[in-house]
């Protein structure tokens, strides 16, 4: 049986290959090399060294969405597994139509992101306009807004996880800890969360991820609105993430697209480490039974 395996293997094996060093492996080590070059079309490009990322690390406005951005996902990664988290220990407890309940928090998820910034913006300016203002006027009601929208559609898909994990806490855990006398803080703390680790470790991943490539929630919530002039005469927009910023270079008007490529990369280093770390982190706090 293993010999059979190893023979025909490669034949199952070898188009799925084919088709991800097609699709993923060449285009990602083309844009590394494209990233070191000045260009328009891929074709006439022209090697320029690592002055694409001296112009990128010296723009204001790709400094100041860096910070912007993790700020953004700081608030957005706490806020959604909290939330998530308080929704899944309500909906496992003995709650009726919890089905229905779960059904109806997971739904925003399905929800493009593009058409939730346009259903948002029209509540938020709604609101606002009723105190003289707008998000588009006010940075930091920009920055509530995104985080609200990140809450709406995440929390949903969170909660799915958290179920799971707390399905699969075994009932003996908690019938030992309440005839040692263990309070419901002391269950949770001790017990309930230790058990869950596996799934705050997908949750916290795939909310700090996402919130770090979040891009068209941002680029229909507010476009990276307002902007002001910053040094040396360049707009900086106060609500533009990295990914929008990386697009504004990109395709923007007078677009350098050898520095958006750096950008990118900049970017894939970025949220590679951190999720790596990340990982790694709370992963070592994972209690195995």
């Amino acid at each position: 049986m293993n010999s059979n395996l190893r023979r025909w293997a490669p034949l199952f094996l070898g188009p799925t290959l084919v088709a991800f060093c097609i699709g993923f492996v060449y285009p990602f080590l083309h844009g590394v090399y494209l990233s070191f070059c000045r260009f328009i079309t891929t074709g006439d490009a022209t090697w320029v060294g690592f002055n694409n990322y001296i112009e990128a690390l010296s723009d204001p406005s790709f400094v100041h969405s860096f910070w912007f951005t993790a700020l953004f996902t700081a608030v957005s990664v706490i806020a959604v597994n909290a939330l998530a988290f308080a929704v899944a220990l309500a909906l496992t407890g003995q709650v009726r139509g919890r089905n229905i309940f779960r059904t109806v928090f997971f739904s925003p998820n399905l929800i493009g992101g593009i058409v939730l910034g346009y259903i948002w913006q029209l509540i938020f300016n709604g609101i606002l306009a009723n105190f003289g203002t707008a998000l588009v006027l006010e940075a930091k009601y920009g920055f509530w807004g995104l985080v609200i929208l990140m809450c709406w559609q995440q929390v949903g898909y969170m909660m799915i996880i958290y179920i799971a994990g707390l399905q699969s806490v075994p009932k003996s855990l908690y019938e030992a800890a309440r005839i040692d006398g263990a309070s419901r803080w002391q269950l949770l703390r001790n017990v309930t969360v230790p058990m869950v680790m596996p799934s705050i470790t997908v949750c916290t991943f795939l909310t700090l991820t996402g919130s770090f490539k979040l891009f068209d929630q941002n680029l229909a919530l507010t476009g990276g609105a307002p902007g002001v002039v910053g040094e040396g005469g360049s707009m900086v927009y106060r609500t533009e993430m990295l990914a929008l910023n990386i697009y504004n270079t990109f395709y923007g008007p007078g677009s350098a697209r050898g520095v958006g490529q750096a950008k990118a990369v900049l970017f894939f280093i970025l949220v590679a480490f951190i999720a790596f770390w990340q990982l790694r982190y709370t992963r070592k706090r994972e209690v195995q039974l």
